[in-house]
């Protein structure tokens, strides 16, 4: 007999509404950079007209032969695909997982011509299908490739912070086109001491390079570095996006190319990160590049070691930021009026009365956000760390803190016995899943049925 049952990614939706996934921005930090030796990754989720509501989803032992019903599109008329269920999955609050790996995002869209529209997974599906699978962040990257090569992915270019309680990674991916399944990606280890940032904009260039694909993983590994797809330079290649050695082959260039919106829209949000953490000499340096000249240097660096231990506070600081004390201060422009006030009514891009095409500084932090998470890993404390979210603008809004723990004791009794229903966590425990249908986006619950 088999059984259709979809595992609910959210009891309550992540996200509802309509959501602009392409005004997001993460800061990401490595254990030996932060006060504390704990791993910290940020989500800023911008963008007009959604709310944001937090997401849990039960572990749980699964059947041969369960499903899981995913929507491919969005709004009403999403079709339903299946895929087969994990043996077993992890609880999943939010964007963190019980074994403290997190995964947050960017969209920088790249190429559009690599969209596949037949692809079932788009990012969001990707990330919550991962972190239920998934016990570390180098295991959370094979889970992504492995779920794109079997059902194809349906988003543009996008960056992943992919973390747990020891390391943190960043990851590019993109589709390959209409009709083909997988993805072209790279992921590259942040260093434990440095700190780095995504805010909608390709940054990865060159990496290092293995001589082959690992066969058991299916992608080519650099141990401790970087892992990659195993065709995201011939595939390059076969598109016309590049034509130079292998060695000299830059991801952003091939599949996200800059232009003057991404520099100055979305690597001056990095800029400014690193600017509160960094040299602010060495960093100014760098004003030229953000207002479009690129005589002296293309690029700002994929990450950097900081002056001093970035410290939980101040993160919640630089999610906040709107380029005060810099030459792009929203506070001191025109638009800022007689309160020096850093929020704008109008969006990026807006004409003068007289037709002049005008645009406004697109900071950290933005009126429009939907929602904010802070995700905190700390390897001395058992599963479930930290993580703290605010439901709008983190400018206006207060942090909450979450402690993402699970309710079930060890493996070998948290699970349900045959007879027990399969909602059934824990004997011990004070709360058990509901046993109808929990429905919501991306993915939902069904009932069993024969």
């Amino acid at each position: 007999m088999r059984r259709i049952i979809a595992l609910a990614a959210s009891a309550a939706i992540f996200f509802a509404g309509t959501m602009n996934s392409d005004a997001c921005t993460n800061l990401i930090v490595g254990k030996n950079a932060s006060t504390d030796g704990s791993v910290i990754c940020t989500y800023n989720c911008d963008g007009f007209g959604f709310a944001a509501a937090l997401s849990y989803s039960a572990p749980g032992r699964h059947e041969a032969g369960e499903m899981v019903a995913v929507r491919q599109g969005w709004g009403p008329d999403a079709k339903v695909n299946y895929i087969p269920q994990a043996p077993y999955t992890y609880g999943v609050v939010g964007l963190m997982n019980e074994k403290q790996v997190s995964i947050v995002e960017t969209t920088w869209d790249g190429r559009k011509e690599l969209q596949n529209p037949d692809g079932w997974l788009d990012y969001f599906t990707l990330m919550q299908l991962t972190l239920q699978r998934a016990a570390s962040a180098r295991e959370a990257i094979a889970v992504m490739h492995q779920l794109v090569q079997e059902f194809g992915y349906n988003a543009t270019g996008e960056s992943f912070a992919v973390c747990d309680k020891e390391e943190a990674w960043i990851m590019e991916l993109i589709g390959k086109g209409p009709g083909r399944k997988g993805a072209v990606w790279v992921a590259r280890r942040l260093p434990d001491d440095c700190i780095t940032a995504y805010a909608n904009s390709s940054r990865i260039q060159t990496f290092p390079q293995a001589r082959k694909a690992d066969k058991k993983l299916g992608f080519c590994v650099v141990p401790g570095d970087t892992m990659y797809s195993a065709d995201v330079i011939s595939f390059a290649r076969e598109m016309g996006y590049y034509s130079g050695p292998d060695k000299d082959f830059s991801f952003r260039e091939a599949y996200g190319p800059l232009d003057w919106g991404a520099i100055r829209y979305c690597e001056a949000r990095v800029w400014s990160f690193f600017r509160h953490h960094y040299s602010t000499e060495v960093m100014d340096s760098y004003l030229p590049f953000l207002d479009g000249d690129l005589s002296v240097t293309d690029h700002l660096p994929l990450w950097i070691k900081p002056d001093a231990p970035v410290s939980y506070r101040d993160i919640q600081n630089d999610m906040r930021d709107h380029y005060e004390g810099t030459a792009l201060d929203m506070t001191a422009d025109v638009s800022a009026g007689p309160w020096a006030s850093p929020y704008r009514n109008r969006p990026v891009n807006f004409e003068a009365s007289d037709g002049t095409k005008m645009f406004r500084e697109r900071p950290i932090g933005c009126q429009q956000s939907g929602m904010t998470m802070v995700c905190r890993m700390r390897s001395w404390l058992p599963p479930g760390s930290r993580m703290l979210l605010a439901e709008s603008s983190t400018s206006t809004w207060t942090m909450l803190p979450w402690w993402p723990t699970f309710p079930y004791t060890a493996a070998s009794t948290a699970f349900r016995t045959p007879s027990a229903g399969r909602t059934t966590i824990s004997a011990n425990s004070p709360l058990t899943a509901p046993s109808g249908c929990a429905t919501g986006w991306p993915i939902w619950c069904i009932p069993a049925t024969a």
